[in-house]
């Protein structure tokens, strides 16, 4: 999509904060002022993900879907999670899954897009140790109706997600069974999901989810106030996207009250540089990775390594609250 439109109520500022055209080629859109917020809530000091190990080896990875409606809401929703096994090579389809439990991310895909365009960078979170689940939205999916509004229903159906995610790892004769940490959850989302990512701890805060990961993502629509629990934030945004203004996503990410790291990629775009260009792509999941190990295992030392990996090979300047 690629029209030009101007900030004036919130359906007007939905349509031009750089959620029209999410995908590969979309064109600039105008500038834009984030509303005025209100300070945001007192939080508890430290994250609220006790402390523990991430595993230290990598995991095959398995695949499967899951069939999902939330009143009459289609939310088809893939699962990426770690499988038995040899690590690497392909994917297999629904593997069995490997010993342990592992945390949950939810990821939200961007306008136009699919699940299964970030498979690059999910396989990998998976790989790591996560059980990454990405509903397809109704509308905002590839080959659906493009109804921009709509991405404010999306922190509900993602919500709703969770709850059907989570209940696997009690459904008797399910591969999941006994194999997800319910207790560690975040969520993560790219460009229209970034929005629906920020939305879960804001306007619609699940108070289940530990930890965020924004992907080229704004506050417009879903608003800054953050609140509940700490859930340390991972923003990353391209200087150069032509979407969604850099300055737009900084503005959301200086509003978090919460442990917080931004990633900033000089040459990164809105999606190609930042999930498609090999070496990006390698300091984007090794940083990603290294903060869910920390936020969502408790793991002190991962922590400990995200600086180094965020500032590898000069790809990308790092600002680091955590």
């Amino acid at each position: 999509m690629s029209r030009r439109v101007t900030p004036t109520l919130l359906a007007s500022a939905l349509l031009m904060a750089g959620l029209v055209g999410c995908s590969a080629d979309a064109r600039k859109t105008e500038g834009w002022q984030a509303p005025a917020e209100p300070p945001p809530a007192a939080a508890t000091p430290t994250p609220q993900v006790p402390s523990g190990t991430a595993p230290k080896s990598a995991f095959g990875v398995g695949v499967r879907q899951l069939k999902l409606n939330r009143d009459g809401r289609a939310l088809p929703t893939t699962i990426w999670y770690p499988a038995a096994g040899k690590a690497g090579g392909a994917v297999k389809r629904s593997a069995a899954a490997a010993q342990g439990r592992f945390p949950v991310v939810m990821f939200s895909h961007g306008l136009t897009g699919r699940p299964e365009d970030y498979a690059t960078l999910l396989t990998r979170w998976a790989a790591a140790g996560f059980v990454v689940a990405a509903p397809t939205f109704p509308h905002t999916s590839r080959g659906a109706d493009g109804n921009i509004l709509d991405v404010l229903n999306q922190p509900a159906d993602v919500s709703y997600a969770l709850t059907q995610v989570l209940a696997l790892d009690g459904k008797a004769g399910d591969g999941l069974r006994g194999r997800l940490a319910t207790d560690r959850v975040g969520a993560a989302g790219h460009s229209a999901g970034g929005v629906t990512t920020i939305g879960l701890f804001t306007a619609s805060r699940d108070e289940r989810l530990d930890a965020g990961v924004v992907f080229a993502g704004t506050a417009v629509g879903v608003g800054t106030a953050f609140a509940g629990a700490t859930a340390p934030q991972l923003f990353v945004h391209g200087e150069l996207d032509e979407v969604i203004d850099y300055a737009a996503g900084k503005a959301a990410y200086d509003k978090v009250p919460w442990p917080k790291a931004m990633l900033s990629l000089p040459k990164g775009d809105h999606g190609r540089a930042l999930l498609g260009d090999a070496a990006t792509l390698r300091v984007v999941s090794d940083t990603s990775v290294e903060f869910l190990r920390w936020s969502l295992y408790g793991d002190a030392e991962a922590k400990k390594r995200i600086s180094t990996d965020a500032t590898r090979n000069d790809i990308a300047t790092f600002d680091n609250h955590l």
